[in-house]
């Protein structure tokens, strides 16, 4: 797929060194000299649409100074043939490129015949990549963390998939330990309560509180009556979690397909534990020297590996002491191995087991002690984890209802979930307002979010698509169809306001590679919101019905585009593109 961005930039490099190239063999610059530089789109339009500094990063090999470097080679550029219409010099020795018709026209031909494929790239070359996301425990219902997580998670994985990567989703399903053990007791003191009383049966201190446990020991008693009370306090906590699980999960699964999210597949902790993969893993960490007994527990010598790292990146022994390193314990005195445990075998089984190239996890910021603990162990594992594994830490989300911050908890109960939210408000603004840069924290606004005006990011976005189609439909029922690439005269699209419009269009390719290169889907959101900003714009000042033959349908051909672009962009966050509002 086409990048007609970085396709210009690349002819400008190339226009320079055959400008160059007749320099130096005209005697008026040195030969011999590689010239490199870099091309830029500057931010005021009355510099071009694209700057070059070749003659300032020239300069030293040159020996001359870079503004009769840039001279030279402005006046030996051959424009004849290229997308360039005029070059000039400006500032310590710039050259501002501005475009000619052909780049706008090829701009809108290249949209048409993409089609929804338009903004796809090959950054990624194809390697196969994991983003698990959400991984929420199943003791409950997921909540507005989970919400944003989801989102983050999703956005970037479709980001991912549009700049050339073999992508897959995960959701890792924490089925097992301290956590599953908390969920059976805090239901199993609820059964218990409904038959013996609640004052006859204290409920656990540290147990969920949730309205959800009081259910699922409703329905556990609905099924299996007071007989299990009899049973060994074992077998009954180990059947109620089974029971608590088979409905928290199937209802996970639901949410998030109502969020928009599928994953690609659903892996369980405890098929670590069953496999024996976790057992297998220690043992590997053991053979390779980075454990030892202590206490009757097994511990990884995690100051030691992550000691190493930061020597290799050059950290000092006094910024090493500073971080006042400590080991983690793998396997506890009763047996039971850590969470940290099974995170290692978990991880190795993504890099050794399947594959993956890279693996990106979407953890919220309370994590960020865990993120170079678990690299160090890959990288003891010798799973480079340093460059494979990547960890995108997102902020907390608060949660504004009348102004007011809305408290929540998942322990005591006092929480929004993530099903409650979307019965509270549309999916497309759930994800759109969600969608945000993972490093900042999140002021949800549930009034702004029902919105329907142009406040709302969301609905303003949807609406120009919406605008588009309408006008589109009542055009094509007036004799005036959109016509195909090679009917229309797209040299009429000389406005100001139609150029602006198409340079947006123009950058969706750059910002899908750059979202995938950073990490941040967000900037698919501001994408958006441009792209119908300047649409809103040129369809106040240009007109469409009633402009004259050629222009109309130049006009026509544009907004066609501008509509295939908008739903492009906001199927890449999960976000509908509505025909009509």
């Amino acid at each position: 797929m086409r990048n007609l961005i970085q396709e210009a930039k690349q002819q400008i490099h190339d226009l320079l060194t055959k400008s160059y190239e007749a320099c130096a063999e005209a005697g008026e610059l040195p030969a011999g000299a590689l010239l490199n530089g870099s091309v830029e789109i500057p931010r005021e339009a009355a510099n071009g649409d694209f700057a070059a500094n070749h003659a300032m990063v020239g300069a030293r090999a040159l020996h001359m100074p870079p503004k009769l470097i840039a001279g030279k080679l402005a006046s030996h550029v051959v424009l004849e043939g290229s997308w360039f219409e005029s070059v000039e010099t400006a500032g310590p020795g710039f050259l501002n490129f501005r475009l000619g018709q052909g780049w706008f026209s090829d701009v809108l031909k290249t949209i048409a015949a993409e089609g929804a494929d338009y903004g796809r790239g090959t950054y990624g070359a194809g390697k196969k990549l994991m983003v698990e996301f959400v991984s929420a425990n199943p003791t409950g219902p997921m909540h507005m963390g989970n919400a944003r997580g989801g989102v983050l998670g999703d956005a970037l994985a479709s980001v991912l998939d549009r700049a050339g990567y073999a992508v897959t989703r995960e959701f890792y399903v924490n089925d097992t330990g301290n956590q599953i053990d908390k969920f059976a007791r805090s239901i199993d003191a609820r059964y218990r309560q409904l038959i013996l009383g609640e004052q006859a049966v204290p409920f656990p201190e540290d147990g969920y509180h949730g309205d959800d446990i009081r259910v699922l020991a409703e329905e556990y008693r609905a099924r299996y009556g007071d007989e299990p009370l009899q049973q060994e306090e074992a077998l009954r906590l180990a059947s109620m979690a089974k029971f608590g699980l088979e409905h928290n999960i199937p209802k996970m699964k639901a949410d998030l397909e109502r969020y928009g999210i599928r994953y690609d597949s659903w892996f369980f902790e405890s098929s670590l534990h069953e496999s024996g993969f976790v057992k297998d893993t220690m043992q590997r960490l053991t053979d390779l020297g980075y454990t030892y007994e202590k206490d009757g527990a097994l511990w990884l010598k995690t100051a030691e590996i992550l000691t190493e790292n930061l020597r290799r990146a050059g950290k000092s022994e006094k910024e090493i002491e500073k971080l006042e390193l400590k080991d983690d314990v793998l396997c506890r005195a009763n047996g039971f191995y850590t969470y940290f445990a099974a995170d290692i075998a978990y991880h190795r089984n993504k890099f050794e087991v399947r594959g993956f190239d890279k693996v990106i996890n979407i953890w919220g910021a309370d994590h960020h002690g865990h993120v170079a603990r678990l690299k160090g162990a890959m990288d003891a594992l010798g799973l480079d984890g340093e460059h494979r594994l990547d960890i995108v830490l997102m902020q907390l989300v608060k949660l504004l209802e009348n102004g007011e911050e809305v408290r929540m908890s998942k322990r005591t109960g006092k929480m929004i979930s993530l099903s409650n939210l979307l019965e509270e408000i549309p999916v497309d603004a759930a994800r759109y307002f969600f969608n945000s840069r993972p490093e900042s924290a999140v002021e949800f606004d549930l009034e702004l979010a029902k919105r329907q005006d142009s406040e709302n990011p969301v609905y303003y976005v949807q609406y120009a698509h919406a605008r588009i189609c309408t006008l589109l439909k009542n055009l094509a029922s007036e004799g005036h169809p959109v016509p195909g690439a090679e009917e229309a005269d797209l040299s009429c699209l000389t406005e100001d306001a139609e150029k602006d419009l198409i340079r947006q269009l123009a950058a969706l390719p750059e910002e899908i590679h750059q979202s995938a290169l950073n990490y941040d889907p967000s900037r698919i959101n501001k994408y958006a919101t441009e792209l119908a900003s300047r649409f809103h714009k040129f369809y106040t000042v240009c007109r469409i019905k009633g402009a004259e033959p050629g222009v109309l349908e130049a006009r026509l051909f544009l907004a066609d585009a501008v509509r295939s672009v908008l739903e492009n962009a906001l199927s890449i966050i999960g976000v509908t593109a509505p025909e009509k509002m």
